[in-house]
């Protein structure tokens, strides 16, 4: 083994997090040797979720340098165009799939499971955990646990999502930091009586929105996902019951294929509900806390949130790695190198909420007029070039191999 692969073996690191950005900065931060434990919430490393894709020769240097592109290709959804139709079914505009899933598409936990796999051996996990408190001293970082006995850790980093516990505990209440992009988004499985297979139907009507889509050509199973137009909302986030009940009340009267959709959503267990937002931190670091992913500049949707946290922690290991475990110069490189391509990436979400569900049928006819044109052989090589500029918007250092 090189001395590259020991280059960090004098860290600890204390990663808060086992979605996606938090495996990907283990992966990364165990190339070099780093002593990587990251805990997690959640019982188990969580399965399933939405579909993520990446785009550009930015996001295939990452993963490749990570060493798992060819593993993603391996387990890619492959989903063809999605349509948009109208009450009665009839398709009003095709959105390929380039438009939609990116050069390479894979579940949420699909790609988590990679990472995992690639690091169990080298990470310790802990899960059904959280850090309750972070103290700071002259040689590390003292951390309490919900569960688990103190521990001392030369880093933390925040990785934990767009409502952050870690980002709580040390840079302040999250209504510092979250903007809300008044609609909210849910997603769920229903049964797949469409018989779609890696397609995907559309259907909006003023401010709100039912998408029904099958990413694995599973004959059975498919996913709703819901938009909808909205004050903002008062709710608890672990009170699936309540989020139910807001969602049956905004679609009660939406036609299509909408009961079909809210019969399952009374069913399931299995139930994601939040507002489209977005992240905004006067900064990432501090002291040695530092924040990475949707966590310190994520959005809900529609911003390419899993390359960035991908790319995001592919930057911030590689500058641990070159100034060799100094976090005051690592931190700061990160954030300067992260921040501008994270913005820029947040700006082409603003608009996934009034994509979705434009609030007047003049709206959606504007909508659905306009990709008409950029879906069509003439422009659809600008639509590609116009999507892949944010996610490319970053010149990557050379970092140790």
């Amino acid at each position: 083994m090189t001395h590259t692969h020991h280059r960090l073996s004098h860290l600890n690191v204390l990663v808060s997090g086992a979605s996606v950005a938090g495996p990907a900065l283990a992966l990364n931060l165990a190339r070099y040797g780093a002593r990587v434990t990251v805990v997690e919430r959640a019982p188990a490393l969580r399965g399933g979720g939405f579909a993520v894709d990446f785009r550009g020769h930015v996001h295939r240097e990452v993963l490749t340098g990570m060493g798992i592109w060819d593993e993603i290709h391996a387990r890619q959804t492959h989903m063809g165009a999605q349509s948009v139709v109208d009450a009665d079914g009839t398709p009003r505009v095709a959105l390929p799939a380039q438009m939609m899933s990116g050069d390479v598409e894979i579940f949420r936990g699909e790609l988590a499971q990679i990472m995992y796999e690639r690091t169990e051996d080298r990470v310790e996990y802990v899960f059904g955990d959280s850090i309750t408190a972070l103290t700071e001293t002259p040689d590390g970082i003292e951390v309490t646990f919900e569960r688990g006995a103190p521990r001392r850790f030369d880093l933390v980093v925040g990785a934990d999502g767009l409502h952050s516990n870690t980002r709580r505990l040390v840079f302040g209440d999250e209504s510092r930091y979250l903007r809300f992009f008044d609609h909210y988004v849910a997603g769920f499985p229903v049964p797949n009586h469409l018989g779609l297979d890696r397609g995907g139907l559309l259907y909006s009507e003023p401010g709100r929105c039912v998408v029904i889509n099958n990413y694995d050509g599973d004959p059975d199973r498919a996913g709703a996902l819901l938009v909808f137009r909205s004050e903002r909302l008062t709710y608890d986030r672990r009170d699936t019951g309540a989020q139910k009940r807001i969602l049956a009340e905004r679609f009660a009267d939406m036609g299509w294929q909408t009961p079909h959709v809210l019969k399952a959503l009374d069913e399931t267990d299995d139930l994601y509900f939040d507002a489209i937002a977005q992240i905004h931190v006067d900064r990432l670091a501090k002291g040695r806390v530092v924040l990475l992913g949707d966590a310190g500049y994520g959005a809900t949707m529609g911003g390419m949130g899993t390359g960035v946290a991908v790319v995001g922690a592919y930057v911030l290991a590689g500058e641990l790695a070159l100034a060799g475990g100094d976090h005051r110069t690592a931190f700061t490189e990160y954030e300067s190198r992260i921040t501008g391509f994270a913005k820029g990436c947040q700006k082409i979400s603003g608009n996934a909420g009034p994509f979705f569900a434009p609030p007047t049928e003049r709206r959606i006819r504007s909508r659905d007029r306009m990709y008409r044109l950029l879906s069509s052989r003439l422009l659809a090589g600008f639509f590609k070039r116009l999507t892949e500029k944010a996610a490319t918007d970053i010149e990557l250092r050379d970092y140790p191999a």
